[in-house]
This record gives C-alpha cells, sequence and structure tokens, in this order.
C-alpha cells in the first residue's frame, strides 16, 4: 500500500537539530571560512512567527539575525530558502483548510511578492502583496 505523502506541517515538525560548520569551500556566495549557521524548518517557523504584525524583514536580515543569535558569521542560503517555503507552504495548507491568518506563520512579512521563493508557492503572489498592504494600513491607523 503506498503511503500518504507528508503535508508540509509535518515535514516542518520532523526532529533536526542546527548545524554550524566552518566551510572548507566556497558555497553561495559565502567564503571559505565562513561560521555557517544551518537552521531548521522549526527554527524559521519560529522565525517568521516572530516578525510583529504590520512589519517586513528580508530573507537577508533574517539570515543575519540566526547567525548573529547562533554565534556564526552567516545562514546557509540554501537550507534557508528551503525552509522558508516549507513554512509558507504549511501556512497556505492551514489557510486553505479555514484557518485566519493571525493563527499561521506569516509569511508574507518575509517572502517578498517578486522574490524567487514567492514564485514557487501555491499562492499567488498578489495576495502576499495584498497581505502586506493590509497589515501596513491596519499599522498605520
Amino acid at each position: 500500500m503506498p503511503t500518504k505523502p507528508k503535508t508540509w506541517k509535518e515535514k516542518i515538525q520532523q526532529p533536526k537539530l542546527p548545524k554550524r560548520v566552518v566551510l572548507e569551500t566556497d558555497f553561495a556566495g559565502i567564503k571559505a571560512g565562513t561560521k555557517l549557521f544551518v537552521g531548521t524548518p522549526m527554527l524559521i517557523d519560529q522565525y517568521i512567527r516572530g516578525v510583529p504584525f504590520g512589519a517586513t524583514r528580508t530573507i537577508e536580515r533574517m539570515r543575519r539575525d540566526l547567525a548573529r543569535q547562533n554565534q556564526c558569521e552567516a545562514t546557509c542560503p540554501v537550507s534557508t530558502a528551503i525552509f522558508i517555503r516549507m513554512s509558507a507552504e504549511a501556512a497556505i495548507e492551514d489557510l486553505n483548510a479555514g484557518a485566519n491568518t493571525d493563527a499561521v506563520a506569516p509569511f508574507w512579512r518575509v517572502v517578498e511578492p517578486e522574490s524567487a521563493i514567492a514564485k514557487r508557492l501555491s499562492v499567488d503572489r498578489q495576495w502576499i502583496a495584498h497581505q502586506r498592504d493590509i497589515e501596513q494600513q491596519s499599522a498605520q491607523a
């Protein structure tokens, strides 16, 4: 009997440990010898959930914040992008099941509508832009 594919939420919740590595060779624009932090899907999801209503964070800032919090010089851009997508898709699954936006990881606060990550998501990029607009207008009121 074929196994049922895991949901995005199940993928996020898989137990994984973060790592700190020193790069032996250049990788993804990061120089050899750099102390690199490799997060987990849960850590990325938690970071996204911590971005305040009406605020946004660039992925670059998120990576800098995570590196600093974990005594590293950089955070892996490849795994971070994958984990952001996992968090976003889990939120989209929940939204499609009827959850309110305040009950999911607010990925639209980190994922810019025209970004490469947004293009891969199973939600329209205009929806991301709309969510950002709603929050910014509410925060200014």
